[in-house]
């Protein structure tokens, strides 16, 4: 993270090394992930803008094969 940012999030109270757990100053990337019980990713989003959020429908296909996996 460049060195302004680091002084911006320490100016607004955001401690992100004690959040994380590490020195890093890194930003957590929102993702979603649907994984079967055998361990195999069957869907994954990644999207460092939090705003963009997949539609829910666009997971349905990946949960209904874990489901018919498990049954």
């Amino acid at each position: 993270m460049q060195g302004y940012l680091i002084e911006l999030y320490k100016s607004l109270k955001n401690d992100l090394p004690a959040f994380n757990g590490d020195p890093s100053w890194t930003l957590p990337m929102p993702a979603r992930y649907v994984v079967g019980q055998d361990g195999i990713i069957l869907y994954a989003e990644v999207n460092p803008d939090y705003t963009r959020r997949p539609d829910p429908e666009d997971m349905l296909p990946a949960l209904r094969h874990a489901t018919s996996l498990s049954a």
